[in-house]
């Protein structure tokens, strides 16, 4: 594939930028922040000037801290030319401090301003907290009280801060930790990371709505019988346990991921694709979803969890947590009122793969027709496909489905040119560009809808299924 190089005018490239990664030496920044911003920089999607500077509490000579970049980057032969590799390492340095030592954050002040001086202006600050969430409030508390996160006196030099999922446990302490944000930064600073919304083939079910008009009209409860959002894993809690088990299926995806791709689809044309426009119509949908009552939540829930899942390392004994959800929702208003979103998600299940089913309504009422079924499958093996009704070959006027299927991987230019999720969340960062990261009034909706069933899960039998299967009613 031949990469463009961006045009000189492209604003990333031109002004110098420092991305400071909270937390360097995590699982996070080895198995997503580093791999995809090399493969920017090796692209020339990156700016001109930039560095990278890791801040963690392990010490490092210089030496062995390009060595454990470079072991972390997990490179394939060939994938990379040496010489870019060498290169990006060149970009990198290190700050070693706690992160609840005020003192560090000053050493790190000096370290940036070094960079600066050398760059001879002010440049740009990008702050990445790829650290536990319990860490959030200190590390965002110290950055702004070291004034890391101001701009430079000429007020060149913008600052933005990233920040991972989870945001908040529940809906009183996202609100505390959107309130703190709130104190400390500006809107549009913050850039808050659901990498789903990145996800290529998720985004383009806005393209294939808008871009053609003849789904548009019947995009709605007159037509439109039930959609169908799926989320599944075949792999196990693993060695995760001890994160896994305090949060359960439905915070871990339920609140983000799964009501992320609801919104996407169930949104109304924004008739401008800003960021401003998508993401108000995101929220708008979330604020519309119906709240589930305490005495509805059995109707409306299915809670399971995996035979072995107290074995796991790190599970407690007589854990509760569900590792499978289902749930149905509703959105109200006159487009979608009445229509069921399910919502379903589970480990340690027959097959791992994300996709949503719009089940269209069978207007003939009979047997022998099947119902109009359009999928976009997200990962693995992302394609649009429409299953429909022809008739069977013959003197009668039987009929049966087929499926009319657009693969991404069989149109190899389409495919190659995909980035992946956190290549395009990066890249958009530094561009300024907010329309796939979380609003706070999508994190506030999202949370005033899954609250009230977290809360009132434990009334619900857990049903025990076995690795493998998809049978849980």
């Amino acid at each position: 594939m031949t990469i463009q190089p961006p045009k000189q005018t492209d604003p990333v490239t031109l002004h110098p930028t420092i991305f400071v990664i909270l937390g360097i030496t995590g699982d996070l920044a080895s198995r997503k922040l580093l791999p995809a911003l090399l493969e920017l920089f090796s692209k020339k999607l990156l700016p001109q000037n930039f560095a990278i500077v890791g801040f963690s509490r392990r010490a490092f000579s210089r030496e062995e801290f390009r060595e454990l970049i470079r072991e972390h980057l997990n490179i394939r032969p060939g994938q990379f030319r040496e010489e870019d590799i060498k290169h990006f390492l060149d970009h990198m340095t290190y700050e070693q401090g706690l992160f609840n030592d005020p003192s560090a954050y000053e050493r790190l002040s000096l370290r940036l301003q070094s960079i600066d001086d050398r760059w001879g202006q002010c440049s740009n600050k990008i702050f990445h907290l790829s650290v536990p969430p319990d860490l959030y409030e200190g590390i965002l508390t110290h950055l702004a009280n070291s004034k890391l996160t101001l701009p430079c006196d000429d007020m060149t030099g913008w600052t933005r801060v990233l920040i991972e999922k989870p945001f908040g446990n529940d809906i009183n302490t996202a609100r505390s930790l959107d309130k703190m944000l709130g104190k400390l930064f500006k809107e549009k600073q913050i850039f808050r990371i659901d990498h789903y919304l990145a996800k290529e083939a998720l985004q383009n079910i806005l393209a294939f709505r808008f871009a053609n008009p003849m789904f548009e009209p019947i995009w709605n409860k007159q037509y439109i019988d039930k959609v169908h959002i799926k989320l599944y894993e075949n792999d196990a809690v693993g060695d995760r346990g001890a994160f896994y088990d305090p949060i359960g299926a439905l915070k871990d995806v339920g609140q983000n991921h799964l009501l992320a791709m609801l919104a996407i689809v169930a949104m109304n044309n924004p008739h401008n694709f800003s960021a401003d426009q998508i993401r108000a119509e995101r929220a708008r949908i979330l604020k519309s979803l119906r709240r589930i009552s305490p005495r509805k939540v059995k109707q409306h829930v299915v809670r399971g969890q995996y035979a072995g899942y107290l074995s796991e390392k790190g599970v407690k004994p007589l854990s509760n947590t569900e590792t499978y959800f289902r749930v149905r929702a509703e959105v109200t208003g006159a487009r979608w009122n009445g229509v069921p979103f399910f919502l379903e998600s589970g480990k340690a299940l027959s097959e791992s793969k994300a996709e949503i089913d719009i089940y269209f309504k069978k207007f003939k009422k009979s047997s022998t027709d099947f119902p109009n079924i359009l999928t976009f499958r997200i990962q693995p093996d992302e394609c649009i496909k429409i299953k429909f009704n022809v008739k069977t070959p013959g003197y009668g006027f039987d009929v049966e489905p087929k499926t009319l299927r657009f693969k991404y991987a069989d149109v190899s230019s389409f495919y190659d040119a995909i980035p992946n999720d956190y290549e395009r969340l990066l890249r958009d960062a530094f561009a300024g560009d907010q329309t796939l990261f979380a609003s706070t009034e999508e994190i506030m909706a999202s949370w005033r809808f899954i609250t009230p069933i977290i809360e009132n899960l434990a009334s619900l039998p857990l049903k025990i299924y076995e690795k493998g299967t998809m049978e849980i009613e």
